[in-house]
């Protein structure tokens, strides 16, 4: 992709971020309603300020415009809790962003020799690495705003067509043993898709659909969630703690109907549409009443990219194995980008959800989270012991 096209890809990651802020009123701006999760104005104001700290403070070597905001836009100083009631009004915080971003591209169109000869701009790689921080944000600021359509759902939905449960085993593609490469391509890839490896896999199947509202629904029906056999024990754990039932963005009507709460409000559940919604814990235990198992992220890179998996841009898929450092694994473009998350405590994530964009759905991209986090918008796809 050509710089111009890079720009524009920019400019558009902008005004998703600040679309997306644009009709809030203060107290939504402010609101944190899910303790994992900033504000809604805040990833705004963040968006902007790394786009400016690194271009102008680390390029450039201007503090002029980040120095005064550090504290409140650098995630390591400010606690989510803090950070609503320390954010300026929507409409200060507005005309700052667009300025900012102004002032910026500006410089990015017409980059004088410091900023086109520094290294962060070789082969475009600060212009890939702000657009992917900007979609990045871009969803999980629509993760933010789901939260808060949850918290005023009433539970007050019709449902002309009830949630039906599905069982039986989807269909499954095979996977050849073999030496297989895996992994992400300068200058587009994160440094923990880095380098490239070559993965060694025994013969696997992995199912080509990821599994589904109605087949989810059949695991519940079957007491998924009352079964301790499918559930290991930092599972049991956390089912007892967070005394779920259901997925997280799922509530019942006074029929006892299922429906699901997006970004927009209620919607009508449909048996055949990509699950989402589970944590990791969940999904194993999904898997096992299923007689399967979860791919390791290898297997499900492989079968990516040999085109044999379908919808893989409907939700992210959670992984068998923990996120981990790739053999030869350095830092970059700072330290511990990743490497902060290796601690055996988050699980790798695949292919991306509907509000993913798509300078982020790749084979190689590796997201990660928690365990327990459910308020992603992530499902599961089975592999199969042969």
């Amino acid at each position: 992709m050509s710089s111009a096209a890079l720009l524009d890809e920019l400019r558009v990651a902008q005004s998703l971020v600040a679309g997306l802020a644009q009709d809030l009123d203060a107290a939504d701006w402010r609101s944190q309603a899910h303790p994992d999760l900033s504000p809604p104005g805040w990833h705004l104001g963040h968006c902007a300020f790394t786009e400016t700290c690194w271009l102008q403070e680390v390029i450039l070597g201007d503090d002029r415009f980040t120095a005064p905001v550090a504290r409140l836009y650098t995630p390591a100083r400010t606690p989510k809790s803090e950070r609503g009631a320390l954010l300026p009004l929507p409409l200060a915080l507005t005309a700052w962003v667009q300025e900012l971003q102004s002032y910026n591209m500006a410089i990015l169109e017409h980059p004088p020799v410091e900023v086109s000869g520094h290294p962060l701009m070789q082969d475009d790689y600060l212009l890939h690495f702000l657009v992917q921080h900007y979609s990045q944000h871009f969803e999980t600021m629509v993760m933010a705003l789901t939260q808060q359509a949850l918290a005023a759902d009433d539970g007050d939905f019709s449902i002309a067509r009830p949630l039906q449960a599905v069982t039986g085993k989807s269909e499954s593609c095979h996977i050849d043993a073999g030496h297989y490469r895996v992994g992400g391509q300068a200058p587009v890839a994160y440094d923990n898709e880095l380098p490239a490896q070559q993965a060694t896999l025994g013969f696997c199947a992995i199912a080509v659909q990821p599994v589904t509202n109605g087949e989810y629904l059949a695991f519940m029906e079957a007491g998924g969630y009352r079964n301790p056999e499918l559930w290991d024990v930092a599972g049991r754990k956390w089912l007892q703690q967070s005394d779920a039932s259901a997925p997280d963005h799922w509530r019942r009507n006074a029929d006892g109907h299922w429906y699901g709460v997006g970004i927009r409000g209620p919607y009508t559940l449909t048996g055949d549409d990509v699950l989402h919604g589970i944590c990791w814990h969940e999904a194993q235990a999904f898997a096992r009443w299923a007689d399967a198992c979860l791919p390791h992220e290898h297997q499900w890179e492989v079968a990516c990219r040999l085109h044999q998996l379908e919808q893989t841009g409907r939700a992210w898929e959670w992984c068998d194995n923990s996120f981990y450092p790739y053999a030869g694994f350095r830092s970059f473009p700072y330290e511990d980008s990743s490497g902060a998350w290796f601690d055996g405590n988050h699980y790798s994530l695949r292919g991306g959800s509907l509000h993913t964009r798509p300078a982020i759905k790749r084979a190689a991209f590796r997201n990660f989270y928690q365990p327990d986090k459910r308020h992603i918008f992530a499902g599961l796809r089975l592999a199969y012991s042969l």
